[in-house]
């Protein structure tokens, strides 16, 4: 059994920094099938929808709610 070794450290009431060994992530990744084909095609097509513009920001998860109805 290994350790993951995540350093978490507050900067302010809304931001951390996280800190990871890359190669213990690497790990982490692949189990949690981030290398996987699909994961991959999807992340391919989430960067042509922001090069066409297919975005819209939302400020919460109100907005998330509201965009949906």
């Amino acid at each position: 059994m290994s350790t993951l070794a995540i350093k978490i450290q507050p900067k302010t009431a809304r931001r951390m920094l996280v800190e990871i060994d890359a190669d213990k992530f690497e790990r982490l990744a692949a189990g949690l099938g981030l290398f996987r084909e699909e994961f991959l095609e999807s992340l391919n097509r989430a960067e042509k929808e922001v090069a066409q513009g297919k975005l819209k920001r939302l400020k919460d998860l109100q907005d998330l709610r509201n965009s949906k109805a």
